[in-house]
């Protein structure tokens, strides 16, 4: 037992070193492939029905899982095999490496000026409406979603691999890549994708608040101070409509010292963020430090899942 627990451990460490180096396969990743079966499985299922939708996550859900809890024990008196497979879930369910691409490519674009090309890039990192923002307001949504998305793609997957191995790789994934799907507030998956929704939030809330608590310690290395992180996440986290970004985003804000927040576009749906921490409105900078701040952010991550995974 032992032993297994010190090769998930160093599989979801190489894993992590993977994803640094290399980023996400280029062809044929397994998210997607996941993502185009859910799809299937959703045009079969789908009724206005929140009993539908728990049925729908749960079949997703179970399946990744229970794939991952198959492995695991397949490969429990086989070392070499345990941490191949753990090291290859690991690489393809992080998103650290793009993540970071996509934050630098935009501050690039910015610093150039080429305010079109930046609204152009932004559906690389969100789903926010771009064709009105100016700099000031592509650098925002950019900022804020690498602040999201580093709790969401990075330190939740490796809270739940270090806990549960490949079962909760896997599980986690598949339930995130099902909110993305069908837990927004459309018309088509307000009462379906509302079991995906709720059982995201209840899956990030801790890695969440890693997250803030990450960000906090880390602000001094990207020219902030603790103090101003943790006071901004106490005092602005509840004024975000999510309980689990608004902690991150908040946490983010006072680290960079910014102001993150204020009113989004999500195709015609309008949606109030409040004000997030009390300095100025984010550049092309203090995007290349959000980045900064979210590789840290990823390493402590990485510490606290190597340990849980040795327990």
């Amino acid at each position: 037992m032992v032993c297994s627990q010190r090769v998930t451990a160093a599989g979801v460490v190489a894993g992590y070193a993977v994803d640094a180096v290399f980023g996400d396969p280029r062809r044929g990743h397994p998210v997607a492939w996941f993502g185009q079966a859910a799809g299937a499985l959703e045009r079969r299922m789908w009724a206005d029905s929140r009993g539908r939708g728990a049925l729908y996550t749960g079949l997703c859900v179970g399946a990744a899982a229970g794939a991952g809890a198959l492995v695991q024990r397949a490969t429990r008196t086989r070392p070499l095999a345990r941490f191949a497979a753990t090291t290859a879930a690991t690489w393809v369910v992080l998103g650290g490496r793009g993540l970071a691409a996509e934050g630098e490519a935009m501050a690039g674009l910015l610093d150039a000026g080429d305010v079109p090309g930046a609204r152009a890039r932004l559906p690389h990192l969100c789903g926010r409406d771009a064709t009105t923002l100016d700099a000031d307001g592509l650098a925002r949504a950019a900022t804020e979603s690498i602040a999201e998305n580093t709790s969401d793609a990075v330190v939740a997957p490796l809270v739940w691999g270090g806990l549960a191995g490949l079962p909760g790789l896997l599980g986690y994934r598949a339930l995130n890549t099902l909110d993305a799907m069908v837990g927004h507030r459309s018309p088509r998956h307000a009462r379906f994708g509302w079991a995906a929704a709720r059982a995201d939030d209840l899956a990030n809330l801790v890695p969440a608040r890693l997250s803030a608590m990450a960000a906090s310690a880390a602000a001094p290395l990207v020219g902030g101070r603790p103090s101003r992180a943790l006071r901004a996440w106490r005092r602005d986290a509840g004024h975000h409509p999510s309980p689990n970004a608004g902690p991150v985003e908040a946490a983010f804000a006072g680290a960079l010292g910014v102001r993150l927040g204020g009113v989004n576009t999500y195709g015609g749906r309008v949606e109030n963020r409040g004000m997030l921490g009390d300095g100025p409105a984010p550049g092309p900078a203090d995007l290349r430090r959000s980045v900064r701040l979210s590789r840290l952010v990823g390493l402590a991550a990485l510490a606290v899942s190597a340990v849980a995974a040795y327990r």
